[in-house]
């Protein structure tokens, strides 16, 4: 009787659940829509799949001639996202994995400066130039943290990934 119960809370959660119609990948992974917005609302992972933990990256210097502890050196948000996402672009790639591998996403960020708080849309087309295209359609969970300061104080954004690996067949 309790798995019966079990079954029906979880059908009920699910058919509740905004374009909660699964996406399965050729690798097992299943990834539960959030809607229009360009992340998964939650993520299945097979066993036996491999779990890769990336340290938080922000970007690189942009503008060598500025000082790096400053927001000059490294653009504002939007050109700070793209370029700590092209760093774990690459860190994947070494890897052997790509974007489509991240399973969890989250991104820190500070207020802008010049804006006087946080830049979300500056963010967010950064972001979507790497998932919810036609390029990337395996979307992460993501998650959004507004944060008093980053270990650079150059930085407006830091970003920490989970990618997982499936075993070969």
């Amino acid at each position: 009787m309790f798995e019966l119960k079990k079954t029906v809370a979880g059908l009920t959660i699910m058919t509740g659940m905004a374009g909660a119609v699964p996406a399965w990948a050729d690798d097992g992974i299943v990834r539960h829509s959030a809607g229009k917005f360009p992340i998964a609302s939650s993520i299945e992972v097979p066993a036996g799949a491999s779990t890769i933990y990336l340290s938080g990256m922000g970007a690189p210097v942009q503008d060598k001639k500025a000082d790096p502890h400053t927001l000059a050196a490294y653009g504002d948000t939007q050109a700070q996202t793209f370029a700590a996402l092209l760093r774990i672009q690459d860190e994947l790639k070494k890897l052997g994995l790509g974007m489509g591998d991240v399973v969890q996403m989250h991104i820190y960020m500070v207020d802008d400066p010049k804006l006087g708080k946080l830049d979300f849309d500056g963010m967010m087309k950064a972001y979507t130039q790497f998932y919810g295209t036609d390029k990337q359609l395996n979307l992460p969970v993501r998650s959004a943290f507004g944060v008093a300061r980053l270990a650079n104080p150059g930085w407006l954004v830091e970003i920490e990934v989970i990618a997982v690996r499936i075993p070969a067949k």
